[in-house]
């Protein structure tokens, strides 16, 4: 883990870069895009196979959240010759390259969630006396 002085950069930089680190977290720290990367990773899906490992997505989520990402480049589209005509959705390396720092938050998740729920129900519990 770094320490405060290499944290305290860190902070001053992307504050200082917030004009270019702002618009991309914004695309990448949405509600669906890091589990939509993570069903994508280890290899292409289907539509309909994102949306059943995705319990909760919508149809409407799931595709406006994948044309999004087709448009930043993170994934591709490719409609395969099937009939009825299918389509395919698969990482592109950029979106790749977002692999370790989405798994670190996903295990981060894991480890923490409980703490975070204790947390919410204690703070609420305290604002209902």
């Amino acid at each position: 883990m770094p320490d405060d002085t290499d944290l305290a950069t860190l902070s001053a930089r992307a504050l200082s870069n917030m004009e270019v680190v702002r618009p991309v977290l914004d695309k990448i720290a949405d509600k669906w895009t890091i589990l939509i990367l993570t069903v994508l990773c280890p290899e292409p899906a289907r539509f309909n196979e994102i949306k059943r490992r995705l319990n909760g997505v919508t149809h409407k989520a799931l595709a406006d959240a994948l044309k999004r990402l087709e448009r930043n480049g993170l994934v591709t589209r490719t409609v395969l010759p099937t009939a009825p005509i299918g389509v395919e959705y698969a990482i592109t390396p950029l979106g790749h390259s977002l692999r370790q720092p989405f798994e670190a938050l996903c295990a981060w998740a894991l480890e923490h969630g409980g703490a975070i729920s204790a947390a919410s129900s204690a703070y609420d519990r305290a604002r209902q006396d």
